[in-house]
């Protein structure tokens, strides 16, 4: 258990992050609605493919009170296929693209782990790199928010969506994770990233058990004075808990949310925003 003063310290912060000219304000909670590109995302009321599709779920997003749109091209669910560069590239241009011509003002992150595609999305619009790998898969990634200025999401995980649910295995989780991201954002800050935001990779590289126990432990990434993205929306270590569908999740990811931004969550990375931002707007 942190230190309450520590805890306090941590709440208390005035966190922003710099897109651009302009600041975004993570002082308090804030949503990031999740946007797939892709045919085979584990959620099927995630996926979208046609620019009307794109445009009407984005609308609705902002509507109901996104304040990031995360936009991925790659499934990251546990054995998804690998797909080409120039696929991925297709999907964000499109969704990218899209979006900036009805809403130009629309804080756009890019879910990819290929520098490539990262730089292809910010010159599209994008201002966020949200990286699954930690820059393990291509460390190149990291001379992309450089170049950029673009604030840099840092998960844990292990191996890549392929392998990762064969990678399990701690000493001790907790340690291990706080290890993994002391190393890692001591790399990014010294490369001359500025804006780093930590998210512990719910679902990951971690059974359904560890998963509840990293979002027990949550407060202890306050540590690092960093904000901290949660993203639990409809994930296994429901789900399966509960025996039902992505489908049937709702009310498990309102819960398990609320008690992330318990632990000081300040982004909550979701499929359902209505619901999220009604939630920070009684609890935060």
């Amino acid at each position: 258990m942190l230190h309450s003063n520590v805890e306090d310290t941590y709440f208390q912060r005035k966190f922003t992050v710099r897109l651009d000219d302009k600041l975004l304000d993570l002082s308090r909670p804030v949503v990031m609605g999740i946007l797939n590109v892709t045919p085979d995302s584990f959620y099927s009321g995630s996926r979208t493919s046609t620019e009307e599709e794109i445009l009407q779920k984005t609308e609705r997003m902002l509507n109901d009170g996104a304040t990031i749109i995360d936009i991925g091209g790659y499934s990251s669910r546990p054995g998804a296929d690998d797909i080409a560069i120039e696929e991925e590239t297709r999907r964000i241009t499109l969704a990218i693209s899209t979006i900036k011509k009805s809403f130009p003002e629309a804080v756009i992150s890019i879910d990819t782990f290929r520098s490539e595609v990262a730089e292809t999305a910010i010159n599209e619009g994008a201002q966020i790199i949200n990286d699954i790998s930690g820059f393990e898969i291509d460390p190149k990634i990291i001379d992309v928010a450089v170049r950029y200025k673009t604030p840099y999401i840092l998960m844990h995980i292990r191996g890549n969506p392929q392998t990762m649910t064969k990678l399990t295995t701690y000493d001790n989780l907790l340690k291990d994770i706080f290890r993994y991201f002391k190393e890692k954002t001591d790399q990014l800050k010294t490369a001359g990233v500025h804006d780093i935001i930590l998210d512990p990779g719910f679902g990951f590289s971690k059974t359904m058990e560890q998963s509840h126990a990293l979002l027990q432990n949550l407060q202890l990434l306050n540590m690092f004075d960093l904000p901290v993205l949660a993203g639990l929306s409809r994930k296994s270590m429901i789900y399966k808990k509960l025996n039902v569908s992505p489908e049937d999740s709702l009310n498990g990811t309102i819960a398990l949310n609320a008690i992330a931004l318990s632990k000081g969550a300040r982004i909550l990375r979701v499929h359902d925003v209505k619901e999220a931002a009604e939630l920070i707007r009684l609890l935060a």
